[in-house]
């Protein structure tokens, strides 16, 4: 007996350079996947029995890593819920281009070249845990070498920790304010 945990993931109509449909597309729906795989083994599922939890991601605005961006707040927002998480996950994005490794790619860095067969162009998005150290989920597109592909998984790590504390903080914050706010 465990809960259930489910994600929809949407862009808005108007967040990209292109309209998009008020319906889920293929790459929607893949995301939606990649977040419920990024979260699920975060989630303390065992103690909500016969629930479900349901995650609804809708991005107004795609400046790039919108995935990454969309784990890292579904998982703030479970947690500023009161819906009990093993850890925080983190979500975090590079693009790999020939010889050189971005972070937190914009949009058109993020879809430059994404169809070029050539070696080395491709990105990789990972879901990590970092009190657990542990990645909960890791996407990877294109063709990259493997010393590229543990460079990229190394900096993602180091990235999703500097963002750590900052997300400690802004949850230490935000039940502050609700312990002061139920004190009135």
């Amino acid at each position: 007996m465990k809960g259930q945990l489910t994600c929809e993931f949407k862009y808005a109509t108007f967040s990209c350079s292109y309209r998009r449909q008020h319906q889920q597309d293929s790459e929607e729906k893949d995301f939606s996947v990649q977040l419920l795989e990024a979260l699920e083994p975060a989630v303390c599922l065992h103690k909500f029995p016969k629930a479900q939890v349901n995650i609804f991601v809708e991005v107004l605005q795609n400046d790039g890593s919108a995935l990454a961006a969309s784990i890292t707040c579904a998982s703030m927002a479970l947690a500023d819920a009161g819906i009990e998480v093993y850890d925080l996950v983190i979500g975090c994005s590079m693009k790999i281009h020939e010889d050189k490794v971005l972070t937190d790619p914009t949009v058109n860095e993020e879809y430059d070249s994404q169809n070029s067969k050539e070696l080395n162009h491709g990105s990789i998005t990972i879901g990590f845990m970092p009190s657990l150290n542990q990645i909960s989920a890791i996407t990877s597109k294109g063709e990259i070498q493997i010393d590229f592909l543990k460079r990229a998984m190394t900096d993602c790590v180091e990235a999703c920790q500097k963002i750590y504390p900052a997300m400690q903080q802004t949850l230490h914050t935000s039940i502050k304010d609700k312990l002061t706010a139920s004190e009135r």
